[in-house]
């Protein structure tokens, strides 16, 4: 029962940490795989297996090596020189899909409450620093709580729009824009964005499973997690695709999704898409001050306050705008992390440790 509560509460970290501004909105979907159409669930299933895969693999790696930040198993992986470059390369975007997270904030308090930019971006910030003074066991608790309740409402707008389609099935390929797309192309998408959920959870799976008490709950939890984000994954994407005609013309989905079902799924889903944005950027920025400072102590205080600053101006440039420029770039660098990953499962497939 302990073994079972730990997976779980790994794997709706996990997901916790990928499921942020991007996810939530339906804005990553849409920019990756809905503007593919029909052959939008083929290149999901194509991206979950992916996620699946290297999700078990990082957790494991993590708890093998007792990995303390992304740095550890980077360099064992790539050696010092390839491993300094991914390094310097996986901070920057790191930091990047933090000031994502801001700029979603903002966008997501001005839409749904009418609260400024600048103040619903300024609200995010304060929240994710003072959570960040917390100790990693309280953070991993609260990034695995709000998860269950962000399942919840997308399954209900998911179902509602699955049933009552806008747009018949027939039409979909047609209205496609598969040019707005990061590379025109279905798997290479799919494959893109399995390397951005890597990338973007890659630090906190290792700090996970280096936590584990297990080799068993790091994999089982980095396992489950990739299942729940496949399937939230394919149920936002079949919402927006019954919604064809219209969503490429929004700049948050799901939350348009839901207003047209009932006024009162659309505020509870703007406070739970605020509370997954809060939890992609604490899952993001936790590693990035980790990889540079010891937890918690002067040098980690002044990292973090100069960052959030930074990153508040930063989030400036507009919420669409950075998800298109910094995700396939990142999800380019994951897809490197992920084949160090599976030359490492290849080269170790025989020992016990891993099996489930």
């Amino acid at each position: 029962m302990k073994l079972n509560r730990e997976i779980w509460k790994i794997a709706f970290a996990y997901t916790g940490v990928i499921v942020g501004a991007g996810f939530s909105t339906g804005q990553e979907i849409l920019q990756f795989f809905t503007n593919h159409g029909l052959y939008s669930y083929i290149a999901i299933l194509l991206s979950g297996l992916i996620v699946l895969f290297i999700g078990r693999q990082a957790t494991k790696f993590g708890y093998r090596i007792q990995a303390e930040s992304h740095k550890t198993p980077i360099f064992t992986m790539f050696g010092k020189f390839m491993g300094t470059i991914i390094d310097y390369l996986f901070v920057f975007f790191l930091y990047g899909i933090a000031v994502i997270m801001f700029a979603g904030a903002g966008s997501a308090f001005n839409e749904s409450f009418g609260v400024p930019y600048w103040l619903g971006t300024l609200i995010m910030v304060i929240l994710v620093v003072i959570t960040l003074m917390l100790d990693f066991d309280k953070i991993v608790a609260v990034l695995g709580s709000v998860t269950p309740f962000l399942i919840a409402i997308v399954i209900i707008v998911a179902l509602v729009n699955i049933f009552n389609p806008q747009v018949p099935l027939e039409d979909v390929n047609s209205l496609a824009q598969p040019e707005r797309t990061p590379s025109g192309v279905w798997f290479l998408d799919g494959a893109m964005y399995a390397g951005f959920t890597l990338a973007t959870a890659f630090s906190f799976l290792s700090i996970m499973g280096a936590n584990s008490s297990s080799h068993t709950a790091a994999a089982r939890g980095g396992l489950l997690g990739g299942v729940v984000i496949t399937v939230l994954m394919l149920l936002i994407n079949a919402a927006l695709i019954s919604n064809m005609d219209v969503v490429n013309d929004l700049a948050l989905p799901t939350l348009s999704l839901a207003a047209n079902i009932h006024p009162a799924l659309q505020l509870i889903l703007a406070i739970v898409m605020l509370l997954v944005i809060y939890n992609t950027a604490v899952g993001v920025m936790y590693p990035f001050l980790k990889r540079y400072s010891i937890p918690y102590s002067r040098k980690y205080y002044i990292i973090l306050i100069i960052a959030a600053v930074i990153g508040y101006f930063l989030s400036f440039v507009g919420f669409v705008e950075l998800v298109g420029i910094v995700y396939p770039a990142f999800g380019i660098l994951g897809l490197l992390i992920g084949l160090g990953l599976t030359i490492r499962w290849f080269m170790n497939k025989s020992s016990a440790e891993d099996l489930l």
